[in-house]
């Protein structure tokens, strides 16, 4: 498993009983997690003092409750020997439980930055359902010129708003809001090309025009047309999934056989996950499947 180890703003404090207690920035939320199916004891002392925790609702959906005055947004930050320049992030309780950051990601944003900045060369990528940019500006501040698509208007915005945070907003990147897959092929027929790309699928969603996309029906035809996509000297694809009928064996396959076989290189595959301060040891939290250039081992 790799493991985002270089946090400071951010700690996952203890895991049990369904639930994850987290500390982002100098706020504490109680959030829940599927995953956590044992049940150790409490024994982290912000349990009893936290800001807010999200309960689930039977009929779907939920509802946070707050514990103590919680900021309508709030920023943390990230930096890394790999991305040095701190990357600045805009927090929000949000329905379904979210804050508009996935952690635990941050383990992709230096491997990412890492390959662009030793490249040698300038980098084009493309960051598919790119949602508040967390990716795009790691990316950005490697040295890459960033193309981000999502679907949605507001998580584009969020991400601009990032950017500025950031000190990246004049830095070469374009914030789409489309269809990833029309967006994909339309880029087909204009001929662009990328060096790099990287996509965070949804299980299961809808774009602006009501287009459904189910993960395990259109993966492997969305990846194809981005192999299409890649220039003559790719240096990295990138699948994450957080759908746990989406193995990262399944993805590394999907990888080696579309691109390994034209491109060489290397693929891999594994769980990625956040260290838990009380038990020492790591919660998975998705799946990541990468090809990289036959130079980056």
């Amino acid at each position: 498993m790799r493991t985002a180890e270089h946090w400071k703003d951010y700690e996952l404090l203890d895991a049990t009983d369904g639930e994850r207690l987290e500390r982002w920035g100098d706020c504490v939320l109680i959030r829940p997690d599927p995953q956590i199916l044992w049940h150790t004891g409490r024994r982290h002392p912000l349990w009893e003092s936290a800001h807010a925790r999200y309960h689930r609702s039977h009929t779907g959906g939920g509802h946070w409750e707050t514990y103590k005055p919680l900021p309508d947004v709030w920023e943390i930050g990230y930096r890394s020997e790999a991305v040095p320049s701190e990357l600045r992030f805009r927090l929000k309780p949000m329905g379904f439980k979210h804050t508009g950051l996935f952690p635990e990601q941050a383990v992709n944003w230096d491997a990412m930055a890492q390959m662009i900045r030793t490249a040698g060369r300038p980098i084009r990528v493309l960051n598919l359902f790119g949602y508040t940019g967390a990716a795009t500006l790691a990316c950005v501040a490697a040295g890459a010129h960033v193309t981000h698509v999502d679907a949605s208007k507001g998580m584009v915005t969020w991400g601009r708003e990032n950017a500025v945070s950031s000190g990246l907003a004049d830095q070469p990147m374009r914030w789409l809001v489309d269809d990833c897959g029309k967006f994909v092929q339309r880029e087909q027929r204009r001929g662009n090309t990328y060096d790099a790309i990287l996509m965070d699928p949804p299980s299961y969603g809808r774009g602006p025009g009501g287009e459904v996309w189910k993960l395990e029906e259109q993966i492997f035809g969305l990846v194809r047309e981005c192999v299409a996509l890649l220039s003559d000297r790719p240096l990295f694809f990138l699948i994450n999934s957080y759908t746990t009928g989406l193995s990262p064996s399944v993805m590394q396959y999907m990888l080696a056989s579309l691109i390994a076989e034209r491109h060489g290189g290397t693929t891999s595959a594994d769980e990625i996950g956040l260290p838990v301060t009380q038990s020492g040891l790591v919660l998975p939290c998705g799946a990541t499947a990468m090809w990289k250039e036959g130079n980056n081992r």
